[in-house]
């Protein structure tokens, strides 16, 4: 590792231990074009704090489901002469894309929770109906489901 006033640089197991994930998810990445670290003389990974913070977006875009090829269009590696503001507008339209995806599941969860909700009170008051009959009631009942 250098460390120098202008430029702190990291190696692999360093961002690999500070970001919690592997050194071959690092290097994954590497191959993938999303980074792109400088080498030693003897070929070793030398990452600089832009590495770093692009590792951080692209864990965060994975964090938040989007795809690498999303991810990479994002942070402008798939097209090297896009600019800031153009990157800006990738980012957006992929959010609202993503929320639209967010908000339909979330519709999909909540008439899902409905349905359970509504078997779970037929079960309930199924379970009350059956402990109001009399014993021998409930035990004529497992008999004749039996024939």
């Amino acid at each position: 590792m250098k460390k120098s006033t202008a430029t702190k640089t990291f190696s692999i197991s360093e961002l690999a231990d500070e970001l919690d994930i592997s050194t071959r998810t690092i290097r994954f990445y590497e191959e993938k074009g999303l980074i792109s670290p400088r080498r030693t003389k003897g070929n070793h990974r030398i990452y600089t704090r832009r590495d770093r913070a692009r590792l951080k977006l692209i864990l965060r875009g994975k964090r938040l489901g989007y795809s690498l090829d999303e991810i990479s269009e994002m942070i402008g590696m798939a097209d090297f002469d896009i600019d800031e503001e153009q990157q800006l507008i990738k980012a957006l339209q992929y959010g609202k894309i993503k929320l639209k995806e967010i908000n339909s599941r979330m519709e999909e969860l909540q008439i899902l929770k409905q349905e359970l909700l509504a078997v779970q009170e037929k079960v309930l008051n199924r379970l009350e109906d059956l402990k109001k009959q009399p014993a021998h009631s409930a035990e004529e009942n497992r008999d004749s489901s039996n024939n």
